[in-house]
């Protein structure tokens, strides 16, 4: 019997209500670098891994795209300063057995659906 190995994400997608409006705020706002429009879709790459906005009025999928950066609290600060309106602080949200802690903070898109950023914390 053969087992056969994933490998890693190569593509997310996210249902959004105006294309347009969309893509803008993913590349202007957000600063994600635009691949390409086609009709309805548009694409972007977060490092590496492609993210496919496709427009599908009406269509609400409670999903959470996580951001992982490196330093989340600049990450934060320069986000905000871009108008991103966060839910809260970036906050630890676990503490691994060797003291790695996990950052998280909150946003959402400029439909009102929720992102994350997200960033490892070496102890010491």
């Amino acid at each position: 019997m053969t087992h056969s190995r994933l490998g890693p994400i190569g593509q997310l997608s996210r249902s959004v209500a105006d294309i347009a409006a969309a893509e803008a705020w993913w590349r202007d706002v957000l600063g994600l670098p635009h691949l390409y429009t086609f009709g309805q879709l548009a694409f972007f790459d977060c490092d590496g891994v492609r993210l496919m906005l496709s427009a599908e009025p009406g269509e609400s999928h409670s999903n959470i795209i996580y951001f992982r950066v490196p330093d989340i609290a600049a990450s934060h600060a320069e986000l905000s300063a871009r108008g991103v309106a966060f839910l809260g602080a970036p906050h630890m949200i676990h503490r691994h057995a060797d003291g790695t802690e996990e950052w998280m903070a909150f946003f959402s898109d400029n439909e009102g659906r929720p992102l994350a950023l997200m960033s490892q914390v070496q102890p010491g």
